[in-house]
C-alpha cells in the first residue's frame, strides 16, 4: 500500500498555490509596506531609510502569523506592547527582493495597496543599487515613500527630512 507522504516544508501544488493567493489576500487586507527615516548623524546624508513589509494580527491569530513566516522563510515575528498586537514583519532589502517583492509579483494584491507595493517595489529597487546613499536619490526615495500609506503616521515630516538634506 502506497502511502502519499509529505516531507516537513513541502506542500502539495495546489495546497501552496492556495495558500499563496491566501497570503496576498491576507496582506491586501492587514498588510503594510512602509518605508520609515530615521536620523542618523554618522551617515552621510544624515538619513537611515528603512523599508519593511509587514502583517499585524491580535494574539487569537498568531498561528497564521507563524505560518506566513513559514512559507516567507524570512523576517520575525514580535510582539508590540504599544498596540497590544503581534507582527511579522521583513525588514531585509534581500529577503524583501528575493521573497516579498515576487510573491506579490505572482501573487498580485487587488486593493488600493497595489498602489504601494509599486512605489515600495521602486525604493527597494534604488536601496539594492546603495542608491539611497545618494542625496539626489535619497531625495526621489523620500518623495515615493510619502506617497505610501497617507493615513499613516510618521515620526518625521517629509519637509524635516528634506531639510536634512538640504544641509
Amino acid at each position: 500500500m502506497k502511502q502519499n507522504v509529505q516531507y516537513v516544508g513541502s506542500r502539495p501544488k495546489k495546497e501552496f498555490t492556495e495558500f499563496s493567493w491566501y497570503i496576498t489576500g491576507f496582506a491586501d487586507g492587514e498588510g503594510c509596506f512602509s518605508v520609515s527615516f530615521n536620523r542618523r548623524a554618522k551617515l552621510k546624508t544624515g538619513i537611515e531609510v528603512r523599508p519593511s513589509f509587514s502583517i499585524a494580527q491580535n494574539k487569537r491569530s498568531l498561528q497564521v502569523l507563524k505560518d506566513i513566516h513559514t512559507y516567507f522563510g524570512c523576517g520575525a515575528i514580535r510582539f508590540s506592547k504599544r498596540d497590544q498586537m503581534y507582527r511579522y514583519e521583513v525588514r531585509s532589502i534581500g529577503d524583501l527582493e528575493r521573497r516579498i517583492i515576487p510573491h506579490f509579483k505572482k501573487y498580485p494584491l487587488r486593493t488600493s495597496k497595489a498602489r504601494d507595493f509599486k512605489i515600495f517595489t521602486e525604493v527597494c529597487e534604488l536601496i539594492h543599487q546603495s542608491k539611497h546613499l545618494n542625496h539626489d536619490y535619497l531625495e526621489q526615495i523620500i518623495q515615493k515613500s510619502y506617497l505610501m500609506n497617507e493615513s499613516g503616521t510618521r515620526r518625521n515630516t517629509q519637509e524635516d527630512l528634506l531639510k536634512i538634506l538640504a544641509r
